[in-house]
């Protein structure tokens, strides 16, 4: 697993971290063959890592005509561990919209890849009638250039 390191906090615990990201990266392995064919058929980790860091960073726009091209029309996003995915890309921006952010920063801290599978780590900041910050790793599956799957868990 390739891993790439961000503006890293000082205060950020690393046993904790290195367990949350290797127990995300060990589920990620489990996945089935069809995740290896797209792998080879994707290109590398490194562009898929890119992919991401460019969609993180298009967020902060708030124009969904910025997030669109990073999403594969068929996208399942999970906001949170416990929540039902979110199926389609104008769903996903819908969400966004929704929020009535008018800010929203995603601070990626270190970025970890795996083939297609790319876990970042992250403290996302919403700027809005409810405004919140939020920690967690985003875990992204990057198919034929776009996000296909990602899924956010919450860090306590």
């Amino acid at each position: 697993m390739k891993q790439t390191r961000h503006a890293a906090r000082p205060d950020a615990s690393p046993g904790r971290r290195a367990f949350v990201l290797a127990s995300l990266a060990a589920g990620a392995a489990g996945l089935t063959s069809s995740v290896a064919v797209a792998a080879q058929s994707d290109g590398t980790a490194q562009t898929a890592a890119r992919l991401v860091t460019e969609f993180c960073a298009a967020v902060s726009k708030l124009d969904p005509a910025a997030m669109r091209p990073f999403l594969a029309n068929d996208v399942a996003y999970r906001m949170t561990e416990t929540a039902a995915p979110i199926i389609g890309a104008e769903g996903v921006l819908d969400a966004y919209r929704k929020l009535n952010a008018t800010s929203i920063t995603f601070e990626v801290l270190e970025t970890f890849t795996a083939g297609p599978l790319v876990i970042n780590r992250r403290i996302d900041r919403f700027v809005s009638p409810r405004p919140f910050t939020w920690q967690g790793v985003g875990v992204f599956f990057v198919k034929d250039g776009k996000i296909k799957e990602w899924s956010d868990y919450t860090i306590r």
